[in-house]
């Protein structure tokens, strides 16, 4: 159930269904029969309004208030548009309907004590406006229990958009599986509280489907977790370097060292200038000293082949000398994440970057930007329009590195097109410094030994994981200290 399938595997999805021998009515009732189930064990009889727009998610209204009738529930249906336009599955099951059809119309939203928006679906791509804006504005400013069938109207699907304006659900009730636009901002705050029906698509449609979104969780990285086992050791539990930046900026890379160790990496080492040797001595016990002043010096210390992954760029400085020590470690040869200035440092030059990534033949590198860093890193390589999650796969491709999109709704991008939605972190993560905990975790993922995109994926997750179990008043020097808790929450379930 983590699989997402878009609007239009959706509508492959029910194609293929029909065409395997399921009529396309049968779909709609068993829509229509999981809403009206979902309202009954949700309160009591109460006055219900359906909202029914002209597509089949109006279809999917009309049968939902069919069957809350029949069980007794007291039902206005509003329809949005002329009974006699419905085509297909919609039309046959407006004609089943025996009651009232009334037009769509704000004040006629009067006295309902629950509301069920059928008005469009996921695949909506248009701007909702005038008088279909005055009517979403007014299901909102009741006090109604919203429920949304599909997706709230006015929010897209695939990427999460919202077209104009959009109903605010309590709950909203999907089919089959969830769409990438139920977990991308800003639609994802219009879901409320989402569920998943199911309605009788094969999984042999799904499988023929191969939809290559999901949402990230434990069932999709837990088979490459390294767990410590009898014969482990440090070497064995993999070697991490950390490079530092300078003597008044290393902050920000003890917290992804330390982070690195928390992750299970066996061993991690710091490396740094000469001048912040002394701040890192002070501040340091479990994490080991290297000094390196230059890229040469990067190189020269990724010789031992005992360091199996390096991170680089949390407050490492923006300008050539990190761009030369970038360069170092993906020449190196070894497991790589990339943040922050290391990011930065190759704005308006990124082919240089994507050349040295795409030059390796392991491709195990990790690039962790947030909002601000991808747009200067991949500008001439994105279109802005798409989505979020198809913005990251792009990116992905054109680097030759697994992307990390930062934010409440991170996504997690391969170069073969797979791609995870996070939904697990809450907001109160968004705090300095959480950034550089998230690479010193990726850090020591691939240290030992765990793909690039399976890395990032556990990674995000457990950070999520971390900060939930810490609560509100979270600061980023508390998220290391919770990872041991979010590890054994993800072993339970391995």
């Amino acid at each position: 159930m983590t699989q997402l399938l878009t609007p239009d595997e959706m509508y492959e999805a029910d194609r293929l269904t029909i065409q395997g021998g399921v009529p396309g009515i049968d779909l709609m009732e068993a829509a229509g029969l999981a809403c009206a189930e979902f309202i009954r064990n949700l309160c009591d009889p109460c006055p219900v309004c359906v909202v029914c727009g002209p597509g089949n998610n109006g279809g999917d209204g009309f049968v939902i208030a069919r069957l809350l009738v029949e069980a007794g529930w007291p039902v206005k249906l509003l329809l949005a548009g002329d009974q006699e336009l419905l085509k297909g599955d919609a039309a046959e099951a407006a004609e089943a309907w025996k009651g009232e059809v009334l037009k769509a119309q704000p004040e006629k939203l009067k006295d309902a004590r629950l509301i069920v928006d059928a008005l469009f679906g996921a695949g909506l791509c248009r701007e909702i406006s005038g008088k279909m804006a005055d009517l979403v504005e007014a299901i909102n400013a009741t006090d109604a229990l919203r429920i949304a069938v599909d997706i709230p109207s006015g929010a897209d699907g695939t990427s999460g958009k919202i077209r104009g304006t959009a109903v605010l659900a309590d709950h909203t009730i999907t089919f089959s599986r969830a769409k990438p636009g139920h977990y991308l901002e800003p639609a994802r705050r219009q879901c409320g509280t989402l569920h998943v029906a199911d309605i009788g698509i094969p999984g042999r449609v799904l499988k023929q489907i191969g939809p290559r979104c999901c949402l990230n969780g434990p069932d999709e990285f837990a088979r490459s977790m390294p767990v410590p086992g009898e014969q482990s050791h440090k070497y064995s539990r993999g070697s991490a370097l950390m490079v530092s930046g300078g003597p008044w900026n290393t902050g920000a890379a003890r917290l992804a060292a330390i982070s690195a160790l928390r992750v299970g990496a066996g061993a991690v080492t710091m490396a740094a200038g000469e001048a912040a040797m002394p701040v890192l001595a002070n501040h340091l016990t479990a994490v080991m000293l290297q000094r390196a002043d230059d890229g040469r010096d990067i190189g020269k210390l990724l010789h031992d082949k005992r360091i199996t992954a390096c991170a680089i760029g949390p407050a490492a400085g923006v300008g050539h000398d990190t761009v030369e020590k970038v360069l170092a470690v993906l020449d190196a040869g070894c497991a790589a994440v990339l943040d922050a200035d290391a990011l930065t440092s190759f704005e308006g030059n990124c082919e240089i970057l994507f050349d040295a990534i795409r030059a390796r033949p392991d491709r195990q590198v990790i690039l962790t930007p947030h909002e601000g860093e991808f747009s200067r890193l991949f500008k001439t390589v994105v279109v802005p329009d798409e989505s979020k999650w198809q913005r990251a796969v792009e990116a992905s491709k054109s680097s030759g590195a697994v992307v990390v999109y930062k934010g409440p709704d991170t996504v997690i991008a391969d170069i073969d097109g797979r791609c995870a939605i996070n939904a697990n972190a809450p907001f109160w993560l968004a705090t300095a410094g959480s950034g550089d905990v998230l690479t010193g975790m990726c850090l020591g993922l691939m240290a030992q030994g765990m793909p690039a995109f399976e890395a990032a994926s556990s990674a995000v997750w457990l950070h999520g994981e971390a900060a939930d179990g810490f609560g509100p008043g979270l600061i980023a020097e508390d998220l290391p200290v919770r990872i041991p808790h979010a590890l054994s929450v993800l072993y339970d379930q391995i």
